[in-house]
């Protein structure tokens, strides 16, 4: 099995099945259908998707039956904003205590000051991501060393995730959030969709971090949808509409020298498949299939 190949954990994050930035994706999905899905697939990790339960014990329940344990979830914050930190901390208290009891250990964590579509303060006439000034980015390196502590109090791990559509999305953002963060309190999520649509080289971004990654999302990008949404000067919900993201091997991002990279370094942590797409035109399980014999195939070339 592939997963006895790799030294790191597999699984899949239920937005393959129910869109969480284009709520009409998946709109029709059942809790029950995504998580029986996953364990056809043969895997053993997924992430909170807003058709789960939210109730631990009946979470905890209807994951343990199908074998399956919840690895994170996203969470919101807006630290480039100083007048949001108390609130926003003490909501990330309640986050944390949730996954905790869930068995969890890293946080799927993204700053959202200044994105078009998840800053609660920008209006619908926006067109631009505002990028942070200096005061922004000190901000945001305070409350997430903050965030970062409260999360280690609970022996779990900030895991920043690098986005499109916000203010830690390009290389060189990815490059100053990492130097101005503690090291032991914030960790990288690597997304390799992400880093790609941000315009990094995702093996670039994977070998430079390598040290302060704890969480793995593997994402594949449709090269020519990106370069049309690009001239059209498309939003980022907008470009996920038009089927930029995709699961790996579907797309153009060579997963080779990724694989490569975490199975030589040793990465035990989780890698978790991701495509982001409407499964009504990309069906889910289908799709993590392929994904699968795709991944199953660049192992078995490197084991010749």
């Amino acid at each position: 099995m592939i997963k006895e190949q790799l030294s790191f954990k597999l699984g899949i994050h239920p937005i393959n099945w129910v869109g969480e930035d284009v709520r009409e994706h998946g709109a029709d999905t059942t809790f029950e259908q995504i998580v029986d899905d996953i364990r056809r697939l043969g895997l053993t990790g997924t992430e909170m998707g807003r058709k789960y339960p939210t109730d631990p014990a009946v979470l905890k329940a209807e994951l343990g039956k199908r074998g399956i344990r919840l690895t994170s979830q996203w969470k919101s914050v807006l630290f480039s904003d100083p007048a949001y930190r108390d609130e926003e901390l003490k909501a990330y208290r309640k986050h944390v205590e949730f996954l905790r009891e869930m068995g969890s250990t890293v946080i799927s964590t993204c700053e959202v000051g200044g994105s078009l579509h998840f800053d609660p303060r920008r209006t619908p006439n926006e067109k631009e991501v505002l990028r942070l000034d200096e005061a922004g980015w000190a901000s945001l390196a305070e409350g997430l060393n903050a965030a970062g502590a409260i999360a280690r109090e609970y022996g779990l791990k900030l895991t920043y995730h690098h986005h499109g559509g916000t203010v830690v999305e390009q290389p060189e953002e990815i490059d100053r959030l990492m130097s101005i963060t503690d090291p032991e309190l914030v960790h990288l999520l690597f997304d390799s969709g992400h880093a790609y649509y941000g315009g990094a080289d995702p093996v670039s971004v994977l070998r430079k971090h390598y040290d302060r990654v704890a969480y793995v999302h593997l994402k594949d990008i449709r090269l020519n949808v990106l370069e049309e949404a690009r001239a059209e000067n498309a939003d980022f919900v907008t470009c996920i509409r038009k089927g930029v993201f995709t699961v790996p091997g579907d797309g153009c991002i060579d997963f080779a020298p990724i694989f490569r990279e975490l199975v030589e370094r040793g990465y035990d942590g989780w890698a978790m498949l991701e495509g982001e797409q409407d499964p009504a035109e990309h069906p889910a399980y289908e799709y993590a299939r392929d994904a699968l014999i795709h991944i199953e195939s660049l192992i078995t070339k490197e084991r010749r």
